[in-house]
């Protein structure tokens, strides 16, 4: 918990910047955080259908943008590897069609961390260009559409 200081663990921004703290993981942080939200989405996915997850992935981005923004400002950081919350709205994206098909789910997995990690363009302009909460979220969001594409097209050929 050294990377945070200037703000208590159990601070809110802390807790939904980091995802429950898995942002805090030594090793790939992002995608321990990817890990993290995959139960989530499924869960919601499940229960609730497609529509409730576009809207997890929403209302996500959103308080996203408002804790990172508070995690930022309180730590003095720029884009930290621990701030994890975009890694889960960008991950939701692809399980839009994934369903519930282990396959389908380990592609989404998989293509969002390619996306993520190697960041072609536009994702890696994004990720340069646009600073703040906002610039910390955005590039998973399209990342998240790649992935979603191509899990789409993957989809097509099964």
């Amino acid at each position: 918990m050294s990377r945070m200081r200037g703000i208590s663990p159990w601070h809110p921004a802390v807790i939904l910047s980091t995802w429950f703290w898995s942002g805090l993981s030594p090793k790939a942080p992002g995608t321990m955080g990817s890990i993290a939200a995959l139960p989530f989405g499924f869960v919601i996915h499940f229960y609730l259908g497609e529509k409730a997850l576009l809207l997890a992935i929403v209302a996500v981005f959103s308080l996203g943008i408002l804790t990172t923004r508070t995690y930022l400002k309180k730590t003095g950081k720029s884009d930290p590897g621990e701030v994890v919350i975009d890694e889960v709205a960008g991950q939701w994206i692809p399980l839009l069609i994934a369903g519930t098909s282990p396959l389908l789910y380990l592609l989404a997995f998989v293509l969002f961390r390619l996306f993520d990690i190697l960041k072609p363009w536009p994702i890696s302009w994004l990720d340069k260009n646009i600073k703040g909460a906002t610039g910390v979220m955005v590039d998973d969001i399209v990342a998240g559409l790649f992935a979603l594409l191509s899990l789409f097209l993957i989809k097509q050929v099964l």
